[in-house]
């Protein structure tokens, strides 16, 4: 399958390791400009400085997606700098080191925190880039969640699975919203992956009885890999995907 994303400008959050570097690297290997954005400011230049030395382009920048107006602010100016926004990655997010606890002792500055991030932050950019998607009348949207979104998490965190469920309906609607304008929006939900600090917290964590464990109820007898989201990622970021919206795929090995 031959996929050519050439001229097309595209934004990946959480871009500074992990999923996210994965994404702008099989993005910009595939023709798109590539916007990176995180806060994590060293690593990110990293990310931008592997996907040119590979031959593709990336621009990074540091973005608090939690700031509304910061978020308009840089897609504006991606807009007049560069071509309008095709492909938005939503994969920012995570347990900003929270670790699980007792209902009655989470704060609510650690529920909204979660939230914010994980929630409101696609929303932003969703909001964002959809006025340049409906002019083109077409976009891409491809929002990262979690496997922790349409069952139990792992991590005991409650803001963290109900965050990423809010991400699996958000997608639902704004994909109905949005079609008429030949703009798709879909979601992966990926399974445990160690892909960046907490998930080797948590991996460590587990021992060798609760790998052994988790392992052992995945269909394929192993973890996957960065670029295993990624190839889902440039799989709905592509014309053939032209005709799917509103969905979410499940990238964990098989349950």
């Amino acid at each position: 399958m031959h996929i050519d994303l050439s001229n097309q400008t595209a934004i990946v959050t959480g871009a500074a390791h992990g999923f996210g570097r994965a994404i702008c690297q099989i993005l910009a290997s595939h023709g798109a400009r590539v916007w990176a954005l995180d806060i994590v400011e060293q690593e990110l230049a990293e990310t931008a400085r592997l996907c040119v030395a590979e031959g593709g382009w990336c621009e990074a920048r540091v973005l608090d997606i939690t700031r509304p107006q910061a978020v308009q602010a840089l897609v504006a100016e991606i807009g007049a700098a560069d071509t309008p926004v095709a492909i938005l990655v939503n994969n920012a997010g995570g347990v900003l080191g929270q670790v699980g606890q007792p209902l009655e002792a989470v704060t609510p500055d650690q529920w909204n925190a979660i939230f914010a991030v994980n929630v409101s932050g696609a929303f932003y950019l969703c909001q964002a880039v959809a006025p340049g998607m409906k002019a083109a009348k077409r976009g891409r949207i491809i929002n990262i969640a979690s496997g922790a979104g349409l069952t139990i998490t792992l991590t005991g965190i409650q803001a963290y699975a109900a965050s990423k469920a809010g991400l699996v309906s958000l997608t639902r609607q704004l994909g109905h919203e949005l079609g008429e304008w030949g703009i798709t929006v879909n979601c992966i939900a990926p399974g445990f992956v160690r892909s960046n600090p907490n998930t080797e917290r948590q991996w460590n964590a587990m021992g060798e009885a609760g790998q052994t464990a988790l392992l052992k109820n995945i269909a394929l007898k192993r973890l996957g890999t960065p670029q295993d989201i990624a190839n889902g990622v440039l799989f709905f970021a592509s014309e053939q995907a032209g005709w799917i919206s509103g969905q979410t795929i499940s990238i964990d090995g098989g349950k």
